[in-house]
């Protein structure tokens, strides 16, 4: 079931590994994975594109050696296989200029502050990775136990309605 793909990129390795450890409760039905640049991000969503998984969520730094953050998101924003991954900007540092950019530009998501809670974080994915897959995974029951299951339910009802089902 794991042909979906969490990605979370920041260059400090602590930042990391704290958001790979509070995004646990999703690894049995997600492919999470790190990226400590926007170069190493590039070439795992392409692998994992190679082998048939779809970018679900980025959680993204802004400030980083190399290319900025925002810049990436609105990169990604413009790939046809990209754009409908939900895209959550993971910084302190971001400036408003470069938020309103992101929103406008990047279809930003949601920004989430360093630093954050762990139950904020959780929350948030969930919220955004329901969001993806309620608009486009056919077969929402195997979901409904990792996601915002009022949610997904009600998806689950819609799409029987809306198929003349009853």
């Amino acid at each position: 079931m794991s042909q979906y793909l969490i990605l979370c990129v920041d260059d400090e390795r602590d930042v990391l590994d704290s958001v790979i450890d509070g995004l646990q409760g999703f690894t049995d039905h997600f492919e999470v994975e790190a990226a400590e640049s926007v170069a190493e991000a590039r070439t795992v969503i392409a692998e994992m594109a190679a082998e048939g998984t779809k970018l679900a969520l980025i959680l993204c730094d802004h400030i980083m050696p190399g290319e900025l953050g925002v810049d990436f998101l609105i990169e990604l924003a413009n790939q046809p296989e990209n754009a409908s991954a939900r895209k959550i900007l993971l910084t302190g540092q971001a400036g408003l200029e470069d938020t309103v950019s992101a929103v406008n530009h990047a279809h930003l998501h949601y920004y989430l502050a360093k630093p954050w809670q762990k139950d904020t974080l959780v929350s948030v994915v969930t919220d955004q990775l329901t969001s993806y897959m309620v608009a486009h995974e056919p077969n929402l029951f195997p979901w409904a136990s990792v996601l915002d299951t009022p949610r997904v339910v009600e998806a689950i009802n819609r799409n029987k309605w809306d198929m003349g089902a009853e």
